[in-house]
């Protein structure tokens, strides 16, 4: 193991590329992990040595760990990151002081009532607004719910990823195929359980006063986050263009059918139905070189997925937008929309690159956001979760960024969990609660708090390596998971 002085992260080798790993010996990463990265990044489309970072683990549902970044060239892998494409988080400012338990339990009733679950077969878009969504992105959930300008600038990429190189709307209609327009008509927007969460905040501490200003956070101000997913789209299109460990039944039974007619049966000879075979149905973590149809095909449905998952979370905080301001007596300002699963072209040791982020969000400091209307002096920020007993940090990237090829962890909780079994984290001192409602309509249960160490353990890995600066410290007080 060489340990690179100016990072303090460890350069470790399993017998392929070396990995840049961000840990610490109270949160060291999983060896048996690593090897598994090193499985899964196997080949020579490299273009540099994928970055692991605090919060380091594995989900049974996904084929690599959690906490990662890697980035190829000429080639796009999709299951280095989650099957359903832009998985995200957002924070939004509250203009109101702590409101009453009355107000709270009516801002959750509403949220479950709008996004039940388990959730229904409601259509919410016609077969043309789900193409409209997926090749427009933000622009068309700002047309569709009434979003500004301004808020629009406080989402990633604006919400909006370019197609016209890989065909435009006109190609993203044919390749879409009917069944999963069809299906992704339901469902547009939600919360949902397991670690989705919508969480109400209280600012308790305001770490950098200059960046705080700038992003609209004030301490004793009351904040929303929220985690959701991308909508249906996205995890049809995982599912089509790649082998996957975890799928509905439903999910299953459907691409059984769809993914033959979609790969195989318009294959133009034997060796394009190989390729497919190994591209769309092997396990593992093939690599689809983006020269050819088949490259365009598999790169525009990952940009598609993408604009979805914009609009569907857009769509998203403008029914919290609304119930905020009705049960709340709240105006909102978005203040961060970033997604934590996705594939973006980015320029990686000064050439052009594919970099997947699997559980991980993106760490652009000012200087590459030269000229944006609303993070050209903070950089992008970026949120670090803890859970609902400790509190959550706002960051914006700091100097060291590049190290981590731009790319911050997107929690902590495996690190929290593992503090509390080892008892290096205990109770909070001062026997804070947070008010946990759950989607069976029973009375929330006061969840009694943690002390911040696992927490404060990951943002320090971040920190002493320079990758980000916290700007705000939040501590919740409801949530709905």
């Amino acid at each position: 193991m060489e340990i690179d002085v100016l990072t303090g992260s460890a350069s470790r080798d399993l017998g392929g590329d070396p990995f840049t790993v961000f840990d610490s010996a109270a949160a060291p990463a999983d060896e048996s992990l690593l090897e598994r990265l090193g499985q899964g990044t196997e080949g020579t489309d490299l273009a540099a040595p994928p970055v692991v970072l605090p919060d380091f683990c594995h989900k049974t549902k996904s084929e690599m760990p959690s906490s990662i970044a890697v980035a190829t060239q000429g080639a796009i892998r999709p299951t280095l990151t989650d099957a359903a494409l832009n998985c995200g988080m957002a924070l939004v400012a509250l203009d109101i002081d702590r409101p009453s338990s009355a107000a709270v339990t009516d801002f959750y009733r509403q949220v479950m009532e709008r996004f039940p679950s388990p959730p229904n077969w409601r259509r919410d878009l016609k077969y043309a607004e789900v193409l409209r969504a997926a090749t427009e992105g933000a622009d068309f959930a700002a047309e569709r719910y009434d979003l500004s300008d301004a808020e629009l600038d406080r989402v990633e990429e604006h919400g909006r990823l370019d197609i016209e190189a890989l065909g435009g709307a006109r190609q993203a209609s044919k390749d879409l195929p009917w069944l999963v327009v069809q299906m992704s008509r339901l469902r547009f927007g939600s919360i949902g359980p397991s670690t989705h969460f919508l969480e109400l905040q209280e600012v308790e501490e305001i770490l950098d006063h200059d960046a705080a200003d700038r992003l609209g956070i004030h301490a004793g101000q009351v904040t929303l986050q929220f985690h959701n997913g991308g909508g249906v789209l996205t995890g049809q299109l995982g599912a089509l263009y790649a082998r996957r460990k975890s799928a509905s039944r439903m999910l299953r039974a459907e691409m059984s059918l769809q993914k033959p007619l979609s790969h195989l049966l318009t294959a133009r000879s034997r060796a394009q139905i190989t390729t497919r075979l190994s591209a769309y149905f092997t396990e593992g973590c093939p690599s689809i070189p983006i020269a050819g149809d088949d490259g365009r095909r598999a790169l525009l449905a990952t940009r598609l997925s993408m604009n979805y998952g914009f609009a569907y979370r857009l769509a998203t905080y403008a029914a919290l937008r609304a119930m905020a301001q009705s049960a709340l007596g709240a105006t909102t300002q978005l203040v961060v929309d970033s997604p934590h699963n996705s594939v973006y072209e980015e320029e990686v040791r000064g050439a052009p690159a594919f970099v997947h982020r699997h559980n991980a969000c993106r760490a652009y400091p000012a200087e590459l956001m030269a000229g944006h209307p609303a993070f050209a002096e903070t950089g992008q920020p970026l949120l670090l979760p803890g859970t609902n007993r400790t509190s959550s940090y706002l960051c914006v990237p700091a100097a060291g960024a590049h190290r981590s090829l731009y790319t911050a962890c997107h929690g902590s909780g495996s690190i929290i969990s593992e503090f509390e079994r080892s008892g290096r984290s205990g109770s909070d001192p001062h026997g804070r609660t947070t008010a946990r409602y759950r989607y069976n309509g029973a009375a929330p249960a006061d969840v009694p708090h943690l002390d911040d160490r696992g927490v404060n353990e990951a943002l320090g890995i971040l920190t002493g390596h320079a990758l980000v600066r916290p700007v705000a410290r939040m501590r919740p007080f409801a949530v709905l998971s």
